[in-house]
């Protein structure tokens, strides 16, 4: 089965439910950055439910879900877009803990930390820009998302967000779902579905077992089970990174950094923090760059 999001209404059009496997999305993460059962749990988390926040968006606008938390595994950045890729990186990929936490699972809060800041940015084009930001309350990720739409976005949502890791460190299975209340929503489907949350698998363990994004979503959609699928998007991991992209940041070092470059380094070897990549610029290239500095 390849990766996947599920937009759908249910209970009469009143709630919105998406649901995701990325199980193999996570995977190309975890390999292109080598990271640890605990860091890719985290990253894997914060992976999907930025792909959410990036579907939940009109036309090419683009998200970028960044987590500072006071844990071991630092700065955790994702960038999604409406059209399913998303891509992502942490500052220390190389976490995890021979513990787990009382729930028997990876520690994530623990590698996360639980002070520190969930900051969401939207790219709406033409130059413009909004960013929310919110204090984290959990370091578990699927709560301090769900916390930052409630308070930025002032939307009553729940996100349930997973990963399960190997004892290989590779990605066994990796999910998430996200349900909001829209307007007109009543007590009754608000009842049914936090005994519904209250009673749900862990999402990693859905996906594991085989069940798809639809089967989550009718789940979540109440006893009738009755849901209205809007759209399904293929999900993957992509990078939108670029030797030209690279060169412009060069340039923007201005011409001192470049000739320092040229007569110190004799090239440059530039690499993408977000998928490894790397791009190298010879001595020639450097003086090319030199000459368009201003």
């Amino acid at each position: 089965m390849s990766d996947y999001l599920v937009k759908a209404l249910a209970y009469n059009g009143y709630v919105r439910i998406y649901a995701a496997r990325t199980t193999d999305t996570v995977s190309e993460a975890q390999q292109r950055h080598d990271t640890w059962p605990v860091a890719s749990a985290a990253l894997g988390r914060t992976m999907t439910a930025t792909l959410f926040l990036g579907a939940m968006q009109k036309e090419d606008q683009k998200i970028t879900s960044k987590v500072e938390g006071n844990g071991p595994i630092g700065t955790i950045l994702a960038d999604g877009d409406t059209k399913g890729t998303i891509r992502g990186y942490v500052t220390n990929p190389h976490v995890n803990f021979a513990e787990l936490n009382d729930a028997h699972k990876l520690d994530v809060r623990r590698g996360v930390g639980t002070e520190g800041t969930l900051s969401v940015q939207k790219d709406l084009g033409f130059g413009e820009k909004f960013t929310g930001q919110v204090p984290l309350v959990s370091g578990e990720l699927g709560e301090d998302f769900t916390y930052y739409l409630a308070n930025s976005e002032q939307v009553l949502s729940s996100v349930g967000v997973g990963v399960l890791v190997n004892p290989d460190t590779t990605i066994r299975a990796a999910g998430g779902f996200m349900i909001q209340l829209l307007p007109g929503a009543d007590e009754e489907a608000i009842t049914q579905i936090e005994a519904i949350l209250e009673k749900c698998p862990p999402v990693s363990h859905m996906i594991d077992n085989g069940e798809t994004p639809e089967d989550i979503i009718a789940r979540l959609a109440g006893e009738s089970g009755d849901f209205h699928i809007l759209e399904k998007l293929p999900v993957k991991f992509e990078c939108t990174c670029s030797k030209e992209r690279f060169k412009n940041a060069i340039q923007a070092l201005g011409k001192e950094e470049i000739r320092s470059m040229i007569t110190e380094e004799h090239g440059a070897d530039t690499e993408c923090h977000f998928c490894r990549k790397h791009y190298e610029f010879s001595e020639a290239e450097l003086e090319e760059i030199y000459e368009e500095a201003k």
